[in-house]
C-alpha cells in the first residue's frame, strides 16, 4: 500500500468522529491488537514480499550524535511510513 492508497482508505472514513481511535493488528492474521502510537517516516529495505527491515533516513542519521554512516539504510531501501503500534 502507498500513502496515496492509505489516504484513499481513510477518506471512506470521513463519517466517524476525530476521536476514533486507531489500532493496529499485530500481524496479517488478526492474532492480537493494539492501538497507534506512533506514526515516523523512515527508510524501508525489502527482504521478501512480505517482509523487511526498517531504517533511518539521512536526515535522521545526522540529526542524533549516536548514528554515524553504519546506521545509513542500504542503497536499495526507499522511504515509507511506518505506524507504530503501542504493544
Amino acid at each position: 500500500m502507498t500513502l496515496d492508497d492509505l489516504r484513499a482508505e481513510l477518506t471512506k472514513l470521513d463519517h466517524l468522529p476525530g476521536d476514533t481511535i486507531v489500532v493496529m493488528s499485530k500481524d496479517g492474521e488478526g492474532n492480537g491488537f493494539s492501538p497507534l502510537a506512533q506514526v515516523e517516516d523512515a527508510m524501508y529495505r525489502a527482504e521478501t514480499t512480505w517482509s523487511g527491515e526498517h531504517y533511518l533516513t539521512e536526515e535522521q542519521v545526522a540529526a542524533d550524535p549516536e548514528y554515524g554512516e553504519d546506521d545509513l539504510a542500504p542503497d536499495d531501501a526507499v522511504p515509507a511510513v511506518f505506524l507504530w503500534p503501542t504493544n
